[in-house]
């Protein structure tokens, strides 16, 4: 089973790069992001609740986050792997999900960290902004908080999948199929190890 966790900066290319590696490797895509906006366009109390933090620029809760994407792996037992994409943001995220998979008999296979430039970040955000609803891709200050909040919380993360041999960077400027060629490259390099 090919489980990866995809990481980087809001505007890093996520969900760009997730899109494409779902369909050559036929995974099953976990997005808290997307699991998140959906809960916030239902209203369920979760996503009322989520949206509060998501528009200040801040993280959903461990616990809440936790929840969803244990939901999302009993709702989907029968696949090839997944694909994590904004999840795990914290170390203890990543312990949890440790624990949730290695108790269903896998792991994660790989961390690949999509490194981008800083004003490139605020740029492709910014661009995205005017072509969706999402109001937190609008607000320069709110992007940079975004941002600032990946540097100082999430970047721990990298260190506990460099500590299992598990973490890669990508360099993730350039064109999208460029960008996805590099990735593809290090998944090969990585599971000839």
């Amino acid at each position: 089973m090919l489980n990866i966790v995809l990481f980087g900066p809001p505007g890093a290319g996520k969900g760009t790069q997730s899109e494409k590696l779902i369909a050559k490797y036929k995974l099953q895509h976990l997005s808290t992001g997307d699991i998140l906006r959906a809960a916030i366009q239902n209203q369920t109390p979760l996503g009322i609740e989520a949206k509060k933090f998501i528009d200040k620029g801040e993280l959903v809760p461990d616990e809440t986050v936790i929840g969803l994407i244990a939901k999302e792996l009993d709702d989907h037992k029968d696949v090839k792997g997944f694909i994590f994409d904004g999840f795990p943001r914290t170390t203890h995220q990543a312990q949890e999900l440790d624990k949730m998979l290695t108790s269903k008999g896998i792991s994660i296979t790989l961390m690949m960290a999509l490194e981008v430039e800083h004003q490139e970040l605020v740029k492709r955000l910014l661009n995205r902004g005017q072509l969706s609803a999402r109001s937190d891709d609008r607000n320069v200050d709110i992007i940079e908080n975004r941002i600032k909040v990946y540097n100082e919380y999430t970047q721990v993360v990298a260190d506990y999948y460099k500590a299992q041999d598990k973490y890669r960077t990508v360099h993730g400027m350039g064109k999208i199929d460029e960008i996805f060629e590099r990735l593809c490259h290090t998944i090969k390099e990585f599971q000839k190890d």
